[in-house]
């Protein structure tokens, strides 16, 4: 299935910047997880999130870690008004009666000293639990945790991250190209990560621990992020939902009022990649390679 294929357009997308697409009427939905923005770090779509935020309502607002990237100011402080707005957005909602829980990942590890406390509006918790209209409880923690690379091999999972970084200075100037011929965003990560075996092999085994993580604590289902890859699917008898990032795919794990979840994508086109009903009984079965243009990001992010 081809990448056009795949996404269900809302009524008013358009090939254009985000900026330039300000819907009549807010979309409102009961909860949004995005995860993986990765603030200060120079991939981040900050000006997409933006506009998402501003556009979107919502009753609950899980910050699903890596929203800053400290990893990256490390090597030297990159932070624009873009980023700014970002922040300014996140705080509007939170003193606009929206909760907003912070899960810090990774890359704001440091946060994670700061567990079980609250900055103004916002809470800060090292992991939580959600449960949907539908009664179904999820478990929401970033991941980290359950990837061996991270966990048991930092150096590496820091090379990785310079590869990364190498990666999206190269698709940046592919798109800028891409753009001036009339062809949407396309990512070059997304490619060689969906090339390689090994990559596919480490997205499965990451899957299986945190979905068993989920179950053992008599969970219905998990939200992370981590991995950079948007997805819902039923994975051994417990759904599980990535809500991809704001480097490459654009993306968040939706919640609406009758507990249908959504991953909606949001930059030079909007609309939905994987829907699951509120009666998960309902759902379709998951097709191995059904969404494979739409895994945007490498590992060891």
């Amino acid at each position: 299935m081809s990448k056009s294929e795949s996404i269900e357009k809302h009524p008013k997308t358009a090939d254009t910047h985000a900026a330039e697409k300000v819907p009549q009427k807010k979309i409102r939905y009961r909860t949004i997880w995005i995860s993986d923005v990765h603030l200060g770090f120079r991939g981040c779509r900050a000006d997409f999130l933006t506009d998402f935020l501003k556009n979107t309502r919502c009753e609950t607002l899980y910050l699903v870690g890596d929203i800053i990237d400290l990893w990256n100011m490390k090597k030297g402080l990159y932070w624009p008004q873009a980023h700014n707005n970002v922040v300014r957005a996140i705080l509007s909602k939170a003193r606009r009666n929206t909760r907003v829980v912070f899960i810090p990942g990774n890359h704001d590890e440091l946060i994670r000293d700061f567990g079980h406390a609250a900055f103004g509006n916002i809470e800060i918790q090292s992991q939580s639990e959600h449960e949907l209209a539908n009664g179904k409880r999820m478990l929401i923690l970033h991941g980290d945790e359950f990837d061996s690379v991270v966990k048991f091999s930092p150096f590496l999972a820091k090379l990785g991250s310079h590869v990364y970084d190498w990666l999206i200075w190269a698709n940046r100037h592919i798109n800028v190209v891409r753009r001036r011929m009339g062809f949407p965003y396309w990512s070059l990560a997304g490619l060689l990560k969906h090339k390689v075996k090994n990559a596919v092999n480490y997205i499965s085994s990451f899957e299986d621990a945190i979905i068993k993580e989920a179950q053992k604590r008599g969970m219905d289902g998990v939200v992370c992020g981590h991995i950079h890859h948007a997805e819902i699917r039923m994975h051994g008898g417990a759904l599980y939902c990535n809500c991809g990032d704001w480097v490459e795919s654009h993306t968040a794990l939706v919640e609406h009022e009758n507990g249908r979840l959504e991953i909606v994508h949001w930059g030079d086109t909007r609309g939905t990649l994987h829907k699951w009903p509120a009666d998960w009984s309902k759902a379709k079965p998951h097709l191995d390679g059904e969404s494979k243009d739409l895994l945007l990001a490498p590992m060891l992010r």
